[in-house]
């Protein structure tokens, strides 16, 4: 059936992606094949969830293994690779309890739900959110009225209420917006879909302070920033400060859907029956992510992406150098972005594919590169090679027309 899926996608399918015109149908490492053979090095990585690459060996085996042992029994009974995760997440990171889920946008509707329930109980009924503009925290009803990006949010009628918007980097903004209805401040450690916008330097410890004056949660939403994709472990401790609530996905499951919700102890409130997941921390997820961690905290993973992030930063400041078309570039680690003069994101990103690389127009004026966190220092240096070239390309041509 080689060449039918996207005419059978066209047909069955919800048309709710702008999908690139290729049919991957094999992974490893960092590459990719579609289904006439052609190689492709992947910059996008599953939108940062492929953390140790493409069918990974050790990864693919143990889900396997868990496969043929137990598949999935729902949270009535206990889980074995479950509370292991859960031990080794919290061992790992400053907060005390996890809640697992499927994905980013249900941890963020959990942590949600887990801040108003704490609102109410411990400030006099308050429940609203301050979150950012340009900020993203999924596309349930909750999750998409948490995110500042207002085309996310009005195609679907009255918004669930309780949120408030400033800028992302704006403290004093921040706490004009905070009042006595406030229980919880939601922001990511860099705003990974509102282009790897990065904060002032001290904002996030400014507003881990304010958080602390005012008596309120810091949630951060590491969905994509967390799992070494920064740098260390996790995003806030590239600030310096700790969260009262964390979110995670992406990178966790290294490609298998998992999401998790952790606490301090202090706003762990949920009790039986407030919150569920059918699938959420089944054995077959947990048993991926398990693997991960431990490939990151044991396995060497973490400190050679350290040292891959620094490669990538390095080939991107040389980039800027040599560019007339490039305006700069921001992020952390392993999660970046080439920021143009001009909005022809779009444009690069098509004709990278056509060049064999994979990237992701994240705004009309930037280019994210999230490879695999197994990303090699050759691999970088080829990537860059030929974001150079084509970004040379479509400069040239778009300065003629």
């Amino acid at each position: 059936m080689v060449g039918d899926t996207p005419a059978l996608e066209a047909r069955y399918h919800m048309q709710m992606f702008r999908r690139m015109p290729v049919t991957l149908v094999r992974g490893e490492g960092t590459r990719v094949w579609d289904d006439q053979g052609r190689s492709y090095l992947d910059f996008v990585a599953g939108i940062a969830a492929d953390s140790l690459g493409h069918a990974h060996p050790g990864l693919a085996e143990v889900i396997a293994q868990q496969a043929r042992t137990l598949l999935h029994v729902s949270n009535v009974f206990y889980s074995e690779p479950q509370a292991e995760l859960a031990r080794l997440l919290v061992e790992h990171s400053a907060l005390d309890q996890v809640f697992f889920v499927n994905s980013g946008a249900e941890a963020n509707e959990g942590a949600i739900k887990l801040a108003r329930k704490w609102g109410i109980n411990q400030r006099d009924g308050a429940y609203e959110i301050i979150a950012t503009n340009n900020g993203f925290h999924g596309r349930t009803l909750a999750t998409v009225a948490a995110t500042g990006t207002p085309r996310y949010r009005e195609p679907f009628g009255p918004q669930l209420p309780g949120f408030v918007f400033v800028d992302y980097g704006d403290l004093e903004a921040l706490k004009q917006a905070t009042t006595d209805r406030t229980c919880a401040v939601l922001l990511e450690t860099l705003q990974g879909e509102g282009g790897v916008n990065e904060p002032p330097e001290d904002y996030l410890r400014e507003v881990r302070a304010w958080c602390d004056e005012r008596g309120i949660l810091l949630m951060l939403d590491e969905v994509q920033t967390g799992c070494g994709r920064t740098g260390p472990l996790w995003g806030y401790q590239v600030a310096g400060i700790e969260p009262d609530i964390m979110t995670l996905a992406k990178g966790l499951g290294g490609g298998v859907p998992i999401g998790a919700v952790l606490a301090k102890e202090h706003c762990c409130v949920f009790e039986p029956g407030d919150h569920g997941s059918t699938f959420g921390g089944n054995p077959l997820a947990t048993a991926a992510a398990l693997y991960v961690m431990r490939q990151l905290t044991e396995g060497g993973v973490l400190e050679s992406a350290q040292a891959r992030g620094e490669h990538l930063r390095q080939r991107l400041a040389g980039l800027e150098d040599r560019s007339p078309a490039v305006a700069g570039q921001r992020g952390q680690g392993l999660m970046r972005a080439v920021v143009l003069h001009h909005d022809i994101a779009a444009e690069v990103a098509s004709r990278a594919l056509q060049e064999g690389l994979i990237l992701n127009a994240v705004r009309p004026n930037a280019i994210r590169l999230i490879p695999p966190l197994t990303v090699t220092d050759g691999e970088i240096d080829q990537a860059t090679d030929i974001l150079e070239r084509v970004i040379a390309e479509v400069h040239a041509s778009s300065s003629a027309s």
